[in-house]
């Protein structure tokens, strides 16, 4: 969960400053800010749920890259529907729907490339400590 809520964090952030940026209208970026990035923690929570499957994990496909273009795709649908529901205009919606996605792509890589080192680290004394173990017997 910690990870979600940190990419939450991130997404408010860009959303709101890319929706401001193209209404010029605050409440109208605001909404969106609240509105698209919730959608998307949701949506975020269970592609993670799916790409932790054993399977998917043990495979080439748990590849941040593989991950970060499954998750855009996702992304994409999220924010042009969201800004197309509160704007009503497909020009907006279109725009967001491009702009904001690839802002957060590329922080979702940013985001994977560092929560996959921080689980490597806290995953090495305990490889290290089973080798051990291996070794002694």
């Amino acid at each position: 969960m910690k990870k979600t809520l940190s990419f939450a964090i991130i997404h408010f952030t860009v959303a709101f400053s890319v929706a401001f940026l193209l209404t010029g209208n605050l409440l109208i970026g605001g909404l969106i800010a609240l509105i698209e990035p919730m959608v998307n923690t949701v949506a975020f929570y269970f592609h993670e749920k799916v790409w932790q499957t054993k399977k998917l994990i043990q495979t080439q496909y748990a590849s941040p890259s593989k991950k970060t273009i499954s998750f855009a795709i996702l992304h994409f649908s999220v924010a042009f529907t969201v800004v197309y529901l509160l704007t009503g205009d497909i020009l907006i919606g279109s725009t967001m729907a491009m702009i904001e996605p690839t802002i957060n792509t590329l922080a979702y890589y940013l985001h994977e490339r560092v929560w996959q080192k921080k689980q490597h680290h806290q995953n090495a004394p305990q490889q290290l400590m089973s080798m051990m173990v291996c070794l002694h017997h």
